[in-house]
């Protein structure tokens, strides 16, 4: 048997069509598992100090433009939750864009300013999840959720 040399391979299809392809077919419960858990314990501190409470019953929704993927977030009960609902309030923009306003690369008032990601709908709401979020001085970039972030983060410069 003589092994296949590598050039003839088929490229893998780049991750963003990727998750494009695959996110519609991924039902809610199936998110709910993969995704609650990273943002609770992520949030975990500022969870439990009541930091997020005004959002409590409240949807905002994160619409990753170009990943076709909208996630709306609700908090109930202390714990955030996935939504089936519509977002009251949405933050849209390209995926990059999230990883920045994530990792804290860029600065979030910069990325809302120059339009690169947009708040719809209840704009009070939006603007109190992106404080929040701006309020955390290291950003998401801890834990198992920071490691995605890297992860990400490598994709997005191999792309460039």
């Amino acid at each position: 048997m003589f092994p296949l040399p590598l050039s003839r391979l088929p490229r893998p299809p780049a991750p963003i069509r990727l998750i494009r392809a695959i996110d519609p077919r991924v039902p809610l419960t199936l998110k709910r598992q993969l995704i609650e858990p990273l943002l609770n314990r992520t949030f975990a501190e500022p969870l439990a100090e009541g930091e997020f409470d005004a959002l409590e019953g409240r949807r905002i929704s994160l619409h990753v433009e170009d990943l076709g993927m909208i996630l709306t977030l609700t908090l109930e009960e202390e714990r955030f939750r996935l939504s089936s609902e519509a977002g009251e309030a949405t933050i849209r923009g390209g995926w990059r864009e999230f990883l920045c306003l994530a990792t804290r690369r860029e600065d979030p008032d910069a990325l809302f300013f120059q339009r690169r990601l947009v708040i719809e709908g209840d704009t009070e709401l939006g603007l109190m999840v992106k404080n929040l979020l701006d309020g955390r001085e290291e950003g998401l970039a801890q834990g198992r959720l920071g490691e995605w972030l890297v992860r990400f983060e490598r994709m997005a410069r191999q792309e460039r």
